[in-house]
């Protein structure tokens, strides 16, 4: 059942099968009460669409650095951030990242929700992204969970994470695969603990 105080949205997607191959949904999606539960949180943008530029918010400053450039010729997949008030288990905050018709600017803030996570291991430790997309807008109601995502896209995003330091000295990149919308929310929560402990400490 959704927790008291969230607010809980049902929609449906047109049964069309043309309208399914249209957003290459790789399996109908029937809406349900539990699948539908908009849980949303803001999303810090640190990096647009497309870009080598590798910016991070310093987050004692509040301001966004260039980290550095891409070593391979590669631009990020979606708009790609963090999750505010989250603790990852490499230290920062929860990775995530927003699928958007068009891209903001680093710095912006988007409120968005879960739909998948990518979960892999860096050089650092658990580096997992958060798939998102962003909350209170009907044209993104369609997408709900990773079974809802098209295939393209995954393997888009995948194929760059696991590829985007190869060039890179003493960075890599392993055990890398897509879960659901029910994993990456239990991440989520478990990034809230996570920095709630680290701060009584």
């Amino acid at each position: 059942m959704p927790s008291p105080g969230v607010p809980t949205t049902l929609t449906t997607l047109p049964a069309d099968p043309a309208f399914r191959d249209r957003y290459c949904l790789r399996a109908p999606y029937v809406a349900t009460e539990q699948r539908t539960v908009d849980v949303k949180f803001d999303v810090t943008i640190e990096i647009p669409k497309g870009q080598r530029n590798k910016y991070e918010v310093d987050h004692e400053s509040g301001r966004v650095r260039l980290d550095r450039y891409l070593y391979t010729a590669m631009g990020y997949p979606a708009d790609y951030g963090f999750i505010e008030d989250t603790l990852g288990e490499d230290g920062d905050p929860l990775d995530a990242f927003v699928l958007l018709p068009e891209s903001v600017f680093p710095g912006v803030i988007v409120e968005a929700r879960p739909v998948a996570m990518f979960k892999m291991t860096d050089e650092a430790g658990g580096d997992d992204k958060v798939l998102c997309v962003p909350a209170g807008d009907p044209r993104w109601d369609h997408i709900q969970d990773l079974g809802d995502v098209s295939q393209f896209e995954l393997d888009a995003i995948e194929h760059f994470f696991v590829h985007y330091k190869d060039l890179e000295p003493n960075k890599h990149v392993t055990g890398s695969n897509w879960v659901g919308r029910a994993e990456a929310e239990a991440e989520i929560t478990a990034s809230v603990e996570r920095l709630k402990n680290d701060a009584a400490h």
